[in-house]
C-alpha cells in the first residue's frame, strides 16, 4: 500500500479520499483492513495533523477528505495493518504533491515527491507477494536513501546502512 501511494499520478482536482484506496486494495483482496487513516497533513505550525489535506476512508465526512490535493501541500504515507492482541505495523513518510510531466498527456497530473529517506525494515517484506515493479522501487528507493544518508555516516553506523539498504535481489 505504502508503494502504491508513493508511486501514484493522478489528475489536477483530485480529493484525498481518491486515493485512498491505492494503499487499501492489498489488504482489502487478503479481507482485511485497518481503522486509521492512511495519511495527514503535515503544516507550518508543528502541528502533527495539519489540514485541510488528507488521504483516508471518505465515508463519514472525514474532514480533509474531500480536499483537493495541490502542488506544494505535505502529507503522509502511513498505510499500516494492526491485529489485535498480536501485533502492529505501519511504514510512515512524507510525501510532497508536486506537478508531474507526462509526454503526451492531457491536461495537468500531479503525484508525490518522497521526503523521508529512511531505510524500511526488509524483514517486513514477503518478495512473493509485490510485483517486479514494487521490487523496483524498494530498490531505487534505498538506494536513494544509501546516497543521502551514506555521506553523513561512518563506521558501524555507515555498514548498518549499506546492509540495510541491500537489495531484494529481483529488481
Amino acid at each position: 500500500g505504502h508503494i502504491s501511494l508513493s508511486r501514484c499520478t493522478f489528475p489536477k482536482g483530485t480529493r484525498g479520499g481518491q486515493l485512498d484506496v491505492l494503499a487499501r486494495q492489498h489488504l482489502w483482496a487478503a479481507g482485511v483492513d485497518y481503522a486509521h487513516g492512511t495519511g495527514h497533513g503535515v503544516g507550518a505550525y508543528l502541528s502533527v495533523h495539519e489540514g485541510p489535506q488528507r488521504i483516508g476512508m471518505s465515508a463519514g465526512g472525514q474532514a480533509g477528505t474531500q480536499e483537493v490535493l495541490l502542488p506544494g501541500m505535505f502529507l503522509s504515507n502511513e498505510p499500516g495493518y494492526y491485529k489485535a492482541g498480536e501485533f502492529g505495523i505501519r511504514i510512515e513518510n512524507l510525501i510532497l504533491v508536486e506537478e508531474r510531466q507526462i509526454d503526451g498527456a492531457e491536461g495537468e497530473w500531479l503525484g508525490f515527491e518522497n521526503l523521508t529517506w529512511a531505510p524500511i525494515d526488509r524483514t517486513l517484506v514477503d518478495t512473493s507477494l509485490i510485483t517486479r515493479d514494487e521490487l523496483r522501487w524498494w530498490d531505487d528507493y534505498h538506494a536513494r536513501v544509501l546516497e543521502i544518508v551514506g555521506p553523513q555516516l561512518e563506521g558501524d553506523a555507515k555498514v548498518w546502512l549499506v546492509e540495510a539498504c541491500a537489495g531484494l535481489g529481483r529488481g
